[in-house]
């Protein structure tokens, strides 16, 4: 395990072969692709604080890239140990200095000491696939709620877990559903995660 302040991953030497990975996925986004060319001139995100618990795989990979040639600042944890692969989180430490906290099958234990790291990054926005980051900021991380701007939930699950948080009135801010509106409707294809 290769652990430091810019990251918690299995083998920080998996990087090489998670940097191919990303990169041969990358060929298959080509709308993310012109998405990341246009935030590296414009920078829109500049100055914005990012942490997400999402499933660390190729497809997020190149997300965070993007985010992060947009101008953001941000972090990452697993929202899925299952799926976490240990190649693409490393990579995303080395190669890209995104700092990125997930190990496959990490414990329970594990699993929300790195969800505390990301929001350790006192974010202003999160994305969140399960709506753990958001439960912890409204349970244990409370403090850190003033700054946050808003949030974005990738799952049904999460969908759930936010509309009953908002139904008691202790939803303390905006958070965006990318499964909810007319692109959730679009076919399944090669670039599906980035419309929905």
């Amino acid at each position: 395990m290769t652990t430091s302040m810019r990251g918690d991953v299995k083998d920080i030497s998996l990087a090489p072969r998670g940097k191919d990975r990303i990169e041969w996925a990358a060929k298959e986004m080509p709308v993310l692709r012109l998405i990341r060319e246009r935030f590296t001139q414009d920078q829109p995100l500049k100055g914005v604080r990012m942490s997400g618990c999402l499933h660390i795989t190729t497809e997020t990979a190149n997300l965070a890239i993007t985010l992060k040639a947009g101008g953001a600042d941000l972090n990452l944890c697993a929202s899925n140990p299952l799926s976490t692969q240990d190649d693409v989180a490393a990579a995303l430490i080395s190669e890209y200095g995104i700092p990125t906290f997930a190990i496959k099958g990490e414990d329970e234990q594990t699993y929300y000491r790195h969800i505390n790291a990301v929001l350790d990054h006192k974010p202003n926005m999160t994305m969140d696939d399960g709506c753990d980051l958001v439960s912890t900021l409204h349970t244990t991380r409370t403090e850190l709620i003033p700054s946050i701007i808003g949030g974005m939930e990738e799952t049904t699950t999460g969908v759930i877990r936010l509309r009953s948080m908002e139904r008691d009135g202790v939803l303390r801010f905006p958070v965006s559903s990318a499964t909810a509106g007319v692109v959730a409707e679009l076919p399944r294809g090669p670039m599906a995660w980035v419309l929905t």
